[in-house]
């Protein structure tokens, strides 16, 4: 796999899986910003409230569906469950890597109804 898809890859597994901390030490580098608007746009905001929401939903699953890498850019369409016995979230995570690192994310994301009227589905 293409070394930056591997690395946000590595990156989203690690903060749903409680490894929030060696998540960002390993994979996001100096200067990091998101685009999280219900977060300041800092690294350690975000990590914050990754741990946080670790607390409240321990047993969260977190399924990459797809990815996408164009130059410094990677997107993973994802499917996050903060509890088993619900429909989750479709989620898309944008990255933008400088030297191999991760320096900015944006992160969206629609709740998926029990009942779709989409016969498709969100993935």
């Amino acid at each position: 796999m293409d070394i930056l898809k591997s690395k946000a890859q590595a990156f989203l597994q690690a903060v749903s899986s409680n490894n929030i901390r060696e998540g960002y030490d390993l994979y996001v580098g100096e200067n990091f910003k998101h685009h999280n608007v219900y977060y300041k746009g800092d690294a350690e905001s975000l990590k914050t409230a990754m741990e946080e929401s670790d607390k409240i939903f321990p047993n969260k699953k977190f399924e990459i569906k797809q990815m996408i890498r164009e130059g410094n850019f990677v997107v993973a369409h994802s499917c996050a469950k903060l509890n088993p016995d619900e429909p989750g979230y479709a989620l898309i995570h944008i990255f933008r890597f400088e030297n191999e690192m991760i320096v900015e994310l944006w992160d969206l994301g629609q709740q998926i109804p029990s009942v779709l009227v989409n016969e498709n589905g969100p993935f």
